[in-house]
């Protein structure tokens, strides 16, 4: 500062900026499928769709972020919260649509059968099911075949059918093997 006649006077002062500005959480549905083990996991930035900030983006988190086999059919609401370097945040809600479109996994196992007096004999899928499984549950197993006479004598191919909860199949095939040792 200098006054009329030249005098001088210097002195320091801080100032202090502040960011008071919050963001502007955007977000978007998204559609994500489970894996293997009947799970997934997102992140933030799968549901912003946009997120601006006068200054930058710190972060993104969003909640809930895990998914399973539950969740399928029913669509999700997520929380996505945006927060600047200044710790102001804003939230937005988005909509997860859970989808399983994996195969249950159908393993069969060979099996040998004896005709009863009669010459017939019968099977049940279980018979030749040897462990199929899904993550998200086994609905039905059949059995393309269950009932054998005569004309069956010696390897017979079965074709197993595995259908998960979801409505995902797997096949595979046992020998069924049909002797007449009466």
């Amino acid at each position: 500062v200098t006054d009329l006649s030249g005098n001088t006077a210097t002195c320091n002062a801080t100032v202090t900026v502040q960011d008071l500005i919050e963001p502007v959480a955007v977000c978007k549905n998204i559609t994500v499928q489970l894996n293997s083990s009947g799970t997934a996991t997102i992140v933030g930035l799968d549901v912003d769709n946009g997120s601006t900030d006068n200054c930058s983006i710190f972060s993104r988190s969003v909640t809930p972020n895990t998914f399973n086999c539950t969740n399928v059919g029913t669509p999700v609401t997520v929380t996505l919260t945006v927060t600047d370097p200044a710790g102001n945040t804003d939230d937005c809600t988005a909509t997860v649509t859970v989808e399983d479109n994996v195969d249950p996994t159908a393993v069969c196992r060979n099996i040998t059968i004896q005709l009863n007096a009669g010459g017939t004999a019968s099977i049940v899928a279980a018979d030749i099911n040897n462990g199929s499984a899904d993550a998200c549950g086994i609905a039905s197993i059949v059995a393309s075949q269950t009932a054998f006479d005569c004309t069956d004598l010696g390897a017979n191919t079965v074709t197993l059918t595995v259908t998960d909860n979801n409505s995902n199949v797997s096949t595979c095939n046992a020998t069924v093997t049909v002797q007449d040792t009466r």
